[in-house]
């Protein structure tokens, strides 16, 4: 009585198989040994490290320097053009969903707000600047506010500006820019609503950005909805609130 070859091709196989099957004389054929598989296994995701922010709670709003918070220790601020994400990226930043008010209605930042960490610290909410519709005055009086803020903040130890990278950078950046020179505080320019744009055009605006920052400021792709950037400007911002003696 013949017996299958163990290594006779599959179609082969089950001819053979077929025929013998209905001659009622069926022998099965020993499988062919294969090496053992090693199974790769990765770690779960939440033993990757990833950077754990502090409790943020809200201290105060400020409508004049003289209401700011005592000047000391050390506080990295938010600024950037209304619209351009500026409340939403710092309540990812966070991890918190209603720590800066957020609004479809631009220019609804009116005041300076403090936010304090539970480590020590603070965040600082700056008025959106650039919105048209906000009266001339309110503009005089926020550029005078922020004025005095980014000027004399000694406690002032990094600034996050926002930008929204379906725009690039607009005037009012290149002012904080200039600023940021002057006065040496470590500056990210966050473009915001990246998810928004394709590879490519992601990354054409932030290779352009970080032409146009020309060193001063450090520069990263972010999205409040997606997440992605969250963690790489967490561990910017933490920092930066470490950095300053």
């Amino acid at each position: 009585m013949s017996s299958v070859h163990p290594y006779l091709a599959v179609g082969q196989l089950n001819r053979r198989f077929s025929r013998r099957k209905r001659r009622g004389i069926v022998h099965y054929a020993p499988q062919r040994p294969t090496a053992p598989r090693h199974r790769l296994t990765l770690p779960p995701l939440h033993s990757f490290p990833m950077p754990h922010f502090p409790e943020a709670q809200f201290l105060i709003s400020s409508w004049q320097p003289r209401q700011f918070p005592a000047d000391e220790g050390r506080e990295v601020a938010f600024v950037g053009r209304s619209n351009a994400g500026k409340s939403s990226a710092l309540n990812a930043i966070a991890g918190r969903r209603d720590l800066a008010r957020t609004s479809k209605t631009p220019g609804r930042t009116q005041l300076i707000n403090f936010f304090a960490l539970k480590t020590g610290g603070r965040l600082v909410d700056l008025p959106g600047y650039g919105y048209a519709k906000v009266p001339a005055e309110m503009q005089r009086h926020w550029q005078k506010l922020m004025s005095s803020y980014v000027a004399d903040r000694q406690s002032l130890s990094g600034l996050v500006i926002v930008v929204d990278a379906r725009r690039g950078l607009t005037d009012f950046d290149r002012q904080m820019l200039a600023w940021v020179q002057d006065s040496e505080v470590p500056a990210l320019v966050l473009l915001t609503k990246s998810d928004k744009l394709n590879r490519s055009e992601s990354i054409k605006v932030l290779r352009e950005v970080e032409s146009g920052a020309d060193g001063i400021a450090s520069a990263q792709l972010f999205s409040a909805v997606t997440k992605s950037g969250v963690d790489e400007a967490r561990t910017w911002v933490l920092g930066s609130l470490e950095a300053k003696s």
